[in-house]
């Protein structure tokens, strides 16, 4: 079974709609007779698609959901590319994937690429990039199949719904691992799909509305957007499920008492999907663990190491992670956690950020917390930077009119000593990824640039 049997196998009929955005909708026949007239089109370029990468550079919309079909219903191997790439960027990954197509809105180009992946492999996906360079990720269609069964089997023993599920609201770029997902996710339960191109928070709230929807997707950074821009409701949303980046216990719990939605977090990695999260029945039993990753998903086991890093044995993986599986199977996450009475996750933060200050451990994210809590305080990032007598102390990124003299009297009242930033620096805005994660790297770059000015 290919990932493209979800779209041209799906159980609507062909007058049903089963691909909405803000301009209209798509029926299941229009979707499917796309689909075939793409792939005919494909075919025509690439001859033998099987196993050939083809790149696809489109934004959120129906176009894109019958390209991706497109390409692995010929056999090909999927390279989604984010809309908003320059042309520098999508030649690497072009290059890097060996592509032998490039798909975008003036139509398909022939690459010259002919590197021919395995007959199982169905996309590329690439790892985040906050401590280096994104490295690419294969996905097999058995794999990844087998990671949606295990998300939907739960859901579909534990509900007594007669008729089609709601429709499935994407609001992240399909070109990312979570979009993906999501929508695969939702085709396989036999929902139909609300896609977002570019997140709006009033748009979000009308679609919700429109739509009926009562549980969704959303990164932390679109959180806090939503949370600032005014908009009164988000009825009838029940739940949230936060994606693609760590979640604050304190975000979560200014979301959850503003809308009155219940934030479920998660947890995963690229190169093996959701591994920890939540259930409806966990947030009914457990609603003061909001901003935990959540309990390891059926079939996964997690444990943690000596220093507190969490291992993992995940079901499935992507090719190649087995090489950093130990002799019973477990990876490395390269995260900081802690596992409660409950079976609850609690994420630390990563360890490559973990600061010792003369032998001190200072959790960036702890203090990022506390700063958030001072009502001038819009964002904020903690870094360790080097110091000769302790080694490593922290600094903070501010992103607020707020005076140093102010925010250390904050730090004081609510931290120990040794977790109080040494140094307060105004930023207008802090360095994420497109999935919003915070790129460290870049602040501690800034800092060293600050430092030479200093000294010259």
């Amino acid at each position: 079974m290919r990932l493209s049997d979800l779209v041209l196998g799906h159980p609507f009929a062909d007058d049903e709609d089963l691909v909405h955005n803000p301009e209209g909708a798509w029926t299941a026949g229009a979707v499917r007779a796309r689909v075939r007239e793409l792939a005919d089109r494909l075919g025509l370029e690439l001859g033998d698609g099987g196993g050939r990468a083809v790149a696809v550079q489109l934004p959120n919309g129906p176009e894109l959901l019958c390209t991706m079909a497109a390409v692995w219903d010929l056999g090909a191997v999927l390279v989604p590319v984010n809309d908003r790439a320059t042309s520098t960027e999508v030649a690497s990954i072009c290059a890097e994937t060996g592509a032998a197509a490039l798909v975008d809105r003036d139509g398909v180009h022939r690459l010259e690429g002919d590197r021919i992946h395995g007959d199982d492999i169905a996309f590329v996906v690439w790892t985040s990039g906050t401590t280096g360079r994104p490295a690419p990720i294969l996905h097999t269609h058995t794999g990844y199949l087998e990671l949606l069964d295990r998300m939907v089997g739960p859901l579909r023993a534990g509900t007594g719904r007669t008729g089609p599920p709601m429709p499935n609201l994407i609001p992240v770029s399909m070109a990312l691992n979570a979009g993906l997902y999501n929508t695969l996710f939702g085709l396989r339960v036999g929902a139909a799909l609300v896609l977002m191109d570019r997140f709006d928070p009033h748009e979000f709230a009308t679609l919700i509305g429109r739509h009926s929807i009562r549980s969704t997707v959303l990164p932390p950074a679109a959180m806090v957007t939503v949370l600032e821009s005014g908009v009164p409701s988000l009825t009838p949303l029940t739940y949230l499920r936060s994606i693609t980046a760590p979640l604050s216990p304190l975000q979560a719990r200014r979301f959850s008492e503003r809308f009155g939605v219940f934030v479920l977090n998660s947890y995963g990695q690229a190169e093996m999907g959701e591994v920890i999260g939540w259930t409806a029945a966990d947030a009914r039993q457990w609603p003061e663990k909001v901003g935990a990753a959540g309990r390891p998903h059926p079939g996964v086991e997690v444990r943690l190491a000596e220093d507190g890093r969490l291992l993992v044995r995940p079901r499935e993986s992507a090719v190649g992670l087995d090489s950093r599986r130990d002799a019973e199977g477990f990876i490395d996450t390269g995260d900081i956690a802690r596992i409660d009475d409950d079976g609850f996750v609690w994420i630390e933060g990563r360890s490559s950020d973990v600061i010792n200050r003369g032998g001190n451990k200072v959790f960036p994210d702890a203090v990022e917390e506390v700063l958030r809590l001072h009502p001038e305080v819009v964002d904020a990032a903690v870094v360790g930077v080097p110091d000769e007598r302790l080694g490593e102390v922290p600094v903070a990124f501010v992103v607020g009119a707020v005076d140093e003299p102010v925010l250390v009297d904050h730090c004081r009242t609510h931290l120990v000593p040794y977790k109080v930033p040494v140094r307060f620096l105004a930023i207008d805005v802090l360095p994420r990824n497109e999935i919003g994660k915070l790129l460290r790297r870049e602040l501690a770059a800034q800092w060293s640039v600050e430092e030479r000015s200093v000294e010259e």
